[in-house]
């Protein structure tokens, strides 16, 4: 087995802006703003790698199911049958859920909340059902995964301040879990679009594959206009949300409407204006890229805190 082909089918790029969100969220927001936590810094590292090595054998069983619509749709990244074998695939996807289940249960144990273990081996199943069966049809997959993606996040306050929770600082422990909250949802819209926007580029492997995807049922015009019309949702409620909590903070309000409202405006053009497989790559990258530049604002906000102390 080559190592390049590997991290590539992990898509080490995703796993590490994942493990970046949590971390930032733990030794950056909780801190700034003393939010009482559970896990030691040992265990957090295991609750992050625990989510990492679940989502590794998510995007592994991904690749095995999507092995003949990626020879169409990347057939440049097509490494399962290729760069090593179906057999190899499923032994790393069964290894990395076993690895990431005994740690998520390690850390579940140690906080004396051992039926948290639920959360990992229903998001398993989820991955499992949505590769084999969920992501062919249209909408209920984009959903399914982008809820997932935002439960990545939410664990973190799950497993870290939820136990933490005592009658005196109630109040500012379910603040906190809210914040998270609202950055999961705001992360679950932009995941939403962006795997409308992989359903186009990848019309037509999917097609060959019988799946009854969005724009194979409607055609990847009246898909984009679909894509376009749901971009209102984020807009409203980030300009919304921005103003309301930030209304008096000028430069975390500067910094929302730069990095999220503006490019996302851009980026209603480009899915209107859409030509090619390559535009919709690039759409596709820009939603990512502003999703996490809108995480990253929870470092704008703490920082911001500090110095108005």
């Amino acid at each position: 087995m080559i190592l390049g082909p590997f991290v590539k089918l992990i898509r080490w790029k995703n796993l590490l802006m994942l493990a970046l969100i949590q971390i930032l969220f733990r030794f950056v927001y909780f801190s700034e703003f003393s939010v009482a936590t559970t896990l030691n810094t040992i265990t957090f590292y295991m609750l992050v790698a625990a989510t990492l090595l679940i989502a590794a054998a998510g995007y592994i069983i991904n690749d095995i199911y999507d092995i003949e619509a990626d020879k169409i749709n990347k057939p440049s990244k097509v490494f399962v049958s290729q760069a090593f074998s179906i057999k190899q695939a499923w032994f790393f996807y069964y290894l990395f859920n076993i690895m990431g289940l005994s740690l998520g249960f390690y850390v579940a144990y140690t906080i004396g909340r051992p039926t948290f273990i639920a959360i990992f081996l229903i998001v398993m199943l989820l991955l499992k059902v949505y590769n084999s069966d969920l992501k062919k049809l249209p909408l209920l997959g984009n959903a399914l995964i982008s809820l997932l993606v935002s439960l990545a996040i939410l664990i973190i306050g799950i497993f870290d301040i939820i136990p933490a929770i005592t009658p005196e600082n109630e109040v500012e422990q379910y603040y906190a879990f809210k914040v998270m909250t609202d950055y999961a949802i705001f992360a679950f819209m932009f995941m939403f679009l962006r795997e409308m926007i992989k359903d186009i580029e990848d019309v037509n492997g999917d097609r060959k594959m019988r799946m009854k995807t969005l724009p194979i049922l409607v055609g990847r015009k009246r898909a984009r206009y679909i894509v376009f019309g749901f971009c209102f949702i984020p807009l409203i409620l980030v300009t919304y949300y921005s103003f309301d909590n930030f209304g008096e903070v000028p430069f975390v309000l500067a910094y929302m409407l730069i990095v999220v409202l503006i490019p996302l405006l851009y980026t209603m053009t480009k899915i209107l204006n859409s030509k090619t497989k390559k535009d919709d790559a690039f759409t596709s990258w820009l939603l990512k890229f502003i999703m996490l530049l809108g995480i990253l604002s929870i470092v704008i906000i703490s920082i911001q805190f500090y110095y108005a102390e």
